[in-house]
């Protein structure tokens, strides 16, 4: 999953076979704490949506997420005198040697959460699917750096993140879960809605971005 910096993606995973992956408060509460330790000092985070099997984050991407994990493979010398501007054009060029920092923080965010898990429910093996994706929302394939929709892939100039951000907030009314998304305790419309003082998003940011009043 190679990110670029400077752009918005929409970031999501589910249950292995659809299966739960939060089944009580305090579950929700962990990954969002682990959310914050292990996400957010790489993005900022435009919205997100915890759902009883799945979860949707629509963040923008800092610089310092694109640079190669320090818990992985040292970082190519070459990549030390590279300006971080250029990262976009780098990332098959370093693709085999390195993983993203982000993408190994999501990888062990997410393990780190389903050992826990596993072991309160009493259940072995995977909980999420193998591969967290970013994908539109809309259009039912993955859209990916270099395939026939990458013009897809989230810009700043456009609308596609803000159908997106509504997109997400939606889930809960969608599943027959709430009546309106702010009433879902699990995701950011509410602290959109004014109802809580939430500071894991970066609410100016994401009026900034999506050009409109939120």
């Amino acid at each position: 999953m190679p990110f670029e910096p400077n752009r918005i993606y929409h970031i999501y995973n589910q249950g292995n076979n659809k299966e739960l992956i939060f089944t009580k408060e305090e579950n929700y509460l962990f990954f969002l704490q682990k959310m914050r330790d292990y996400i957010l000092p790489n993005v900022h985070f435009l919205a997100y949506c915890l759902m009883p099997n799945h979860f949707h984050w629509l963040v923008y991407i800092k610089e310092e997420a694109c640079l190669p994990s320090k818990s992985l493979k040292p970082r190519p010398r070459s990549f030390i005198s590279e300006n971080l501007s250029d990262i976009s054009k780098m990332s098959d060029k370093f693709s085999a040697d390195y993983q993203q920092q982000l993408s190994h923080q999501i990888k062990s965010m997410l393990s780190g959460y389903a050992k826990a898990f596993n072991k309160q429910e009493g259940r072995s093996g995977s909980l999420f699917r193998q591969k967290t994706k970013y994908k539109d929302g809309w259009i039912n394939e993955l859209i990916t750096v270099g395939s026939k929709r990458e013009n897809l892939l989230f810009r700043p100039d456009n609308d596609y993140a803000r159908q997106c951000f509504e997109y997400i907030h939606q889930n809960p009314v969608k599943a027959g879960l709430v009546e309106k998304p702010e009433d879902w305790t699990y995701s950011s419309a509410i602290d959109y809605a004014g109802l809580r003082k939430g500071t894991l998003c970066n609410q100016n940011l994401a009026k900034e971005l999506l050009l409109f009043h939120l």
